[in-house]
């Protein structure tokens, strides 16, 4: 990833003319607060051969801006106008990130004009008549010990031209953006609309994902919270096969490109004999499929327990039609219903007993409320997202890096996706846990 020639400056708005009102409330304090060099980079490499390959000086190694506060704002937070919009799927955190930008804003800068827009882009077109919500820390109060979004959310394209009538029309300065990569990719494009009007207006993204596939980014919020739960289920699916002869847990969990969270939970566990995910391919019948290493399993050991992203087995089923979502993403087929009824035909055959207890708990994982972890960081994501904001940033994403919180162009948080390599670290781990083979064919 870091050899693709991808812009990493980060899009400002003008100078900054005004003082932080950030150092006033740290006055007569012992802290160790420092605000963020405008000199500052992170560099986006982190080992030797890496960084001596490129044979460039130091002052030339690419490098990302890193996040934080700076002494100069863009903005007179008095004056400030700023919308919150949250869009596409369900994810733990949303609203610890919106309750932590609106604290932030109010108490921390002084802003005293924020709304919400309701059901994700849809909100921003006027047609589809959603009035905005006033968000006020009283409003934002306790709203992160639940799950989803107060706000709402959608799927689905909106005209960028329409989106930036509203933001005319209410005069909104600043726009947060709570999504995944088509969401960032909206953004984008309502940036450009915006830089071709002369409209001076940060659109600044916090990117969602629940998958933590994207780039450039050590790990989206969520993730850990969606790992906790998936570790559950799989310990519940372990339980339930060795109480039964023959007995087999099959685990659907979310990862549509990305096998992260199956990965993860299934390291967290130790339980799981088998993994299955989109980046690496398997095959399912003949003397090295997963069936019979399944069947093999179970004969030695009485159970067995098989986890799958959601993502993985697709091309077992490729020849079935498919269609798309609302975002434009390909539907995918359901993999662990088909190979649940694979499974149980193959130990049928063989004259075998199998008790297949399957078990899909994406929704339930997505909907519920973040754990501290991921509350932590929403926090902090949402503290960068208002730091760049108001130093008149735009066209970014905030996210960790090498441990430092950075500033993403959008372009280069959507030129890729992260996924798990199959000759990486992660998965050799996943290997040694499980004991399956390196290939399964």
């Amino acid at each position: 990833m870091a050899d693709e020639p991808v812009r990493l400056e980060i899009r400002t708005l003008g100078g900054c003319l005004f003082d932080s009102p950030l150092a006033r409330l740290l006055l007569g304090r012992n802290t160790s607060w420092h605000y963020v060099d405008e000199s500052d980079r992170v560099l986006l490499d982190d080992t030797v051969g890496m960084l001596t390959g490129r044979g460039l000086p130091i002052d030339e190694l690419p490098s990302l801006e890193p996040g934080g506060p700076r002494q100069k704002i863009f903005f007179e937070p008095a004056r400030t106008r700023v919308g919150i919009v949250t869009c596409g799927g369900l994810c733990p955190g949303l609203n610890n990130v919106i309750r932590a930008l609106v604290l932030e804003l109010t108490a921390g800068y002084g802003v005293r004009q924020i709304v919400g827009f309701r059901n994700g882009y849809q909100g921003l077109v006027a047609r589809h008549g959603h009035p905005v919500v006033p968000l006020t820390p009283a409003v934002v109060d306790r709203i992160d010990e639940y799950g989803g979004t107060i706000l709402g959310t959608s799927r689905g394209n909106q005209d960028p031209e329409e989106i930036a009538d509203t933001l005319d029309e209410l005069g909104i300065d600043i726009l947060f953006v709570i999504g995944g990569d088509g969401s960032m990719r909206g953004a984008s494009r309502i940036t450009e609309v915006l830089a071709r009007r002369g409209r001076p207006v940060a659109v600044v993204g916090v990117p969602k994902t629940i998958d933590n596939d994207i780039p450039y980014i050590d790990q989206s919020f969520g993730f850990q919270t969606a790992v906790a739960h998936a570790t559950e289920v799989i310990r519940a699916a372990h339980v339930e096969a060795t109480a039964f002869p023959g007995g087999i847990g099959l685990v659907q969990l979310m990862g549509r490109h990305s096998g992260f969270i199956a990965c993860y939970a299934a390291l967290a566990t130790h339980d799981a004999d088998f993994v299955l995910v989109p980046e690496v391919p398997f095959a399912l019948d003949g003397p090295g499929g997963l069936l019979a290493r399944l069947r093999r399993r179970v004969a030695d050991r009485g159970h067995a327990t098989v986890v799958a992203a959601e993502g993985a087995g697709q091309e077992h089923l490729a020849g079935e039609p498919v269609g798309h979502d609302a975002s434009g993403n390909l539907r995918l087929h359901d993999f662990g219903r088909y190979l649940r009824q694979r499974i149980v035909e193959d130990f049928a055959d063989a004259g075998r007993e199998a008790s297949v207890k399957y078990i899909d708990p994406s929704y339930t994982i997505r909907g519920v409320p973040a754990n501290p972890y991921d509350s932590v960081y929403c926090i902090r994501l949402a503290h960068a997202a208002v730091h760049a904001a108001m130093a008149g940033r735009t066209d970014l994403v905030v996210g960790r890096w090498r441990g430092r919180f950075v500033h993403v162009p959008m372009p280069l948080a959507v030129s890729t996706r992260n996924q798990v390599d199959p000759h990486g670290d992660l998965w050799l781990s996943v290997l040694e846990a499980t004991g399956q083979p390196p290939s399964i064919s």
